[in-house]
Order: C-alpha cells, then structure tokens, then sequence
C-alpha cells in the first residue's frame, strides 16, 4: 500500500475540509450573504391599530376598498357580458 503518509494525510483531509468549510461560511456572514433592503423597514410594514378611532378609520377605508373592488369588478362583468351579446 501507500503506507502511512498517505493515512496521515487523508485524516488531515477528514479533520481540516469541516473545518475549513464551517470557517469560510461561518465568518463575515453579513457581508458574504446579506441581500440589501431584503427586510423592510418599520414604516413600510403594517401597523396593527389599537386605539377605538384608529380601529374605526382603518374599518372605514377597508369598508371604502371593497366598495371601489366591487363597484369595478360589476363594471367589467357587464362590459363582458355586453361584449358577449354583441358576439352572438
């Protein structure tokens, strides 16, 4: 066989690539893998209100919302179903 130089050098393999690898990813992580402005800020996220007039604005512009998705979702079905019934 190749004797003992070539054991004493697997076993450094063995021990050493681990360790090397756990040293390349385990230091400098921010600047390796970090994605700018991947997490936005507080100001962007939403803020869950807890006052009684906060709770009722946020009600009311939800309430406005659905209106205005409602109002646009009937529009476009009537122009499809005019659509359609000048097809036929």
């Amino acid at each position: 066989m190749a004797g003992p130089n070539l054991e004493v050098f697997k076993f450094g393999m063995y021990i050493m690539f681990p360790i090397g690898i756990m040293y390349y990813f385990g230091t400098n992580l921010d600047g390796k893998f970090s994605v700018p402005d991947f997490w936005p800020k507080p100001e962007q996220t939403h803020r869950i209100p807890y006052e009684r007039e906060e709770i009722k604005a946020e009600l009311e512009r939800l309430k406005a919302r659905n209106a205005e998705m409602k109002r646009l979702r009937e529009r476009r079905e009537r122009e499809e179903a005019m659509r359609e019934g000048r097809d036929l």
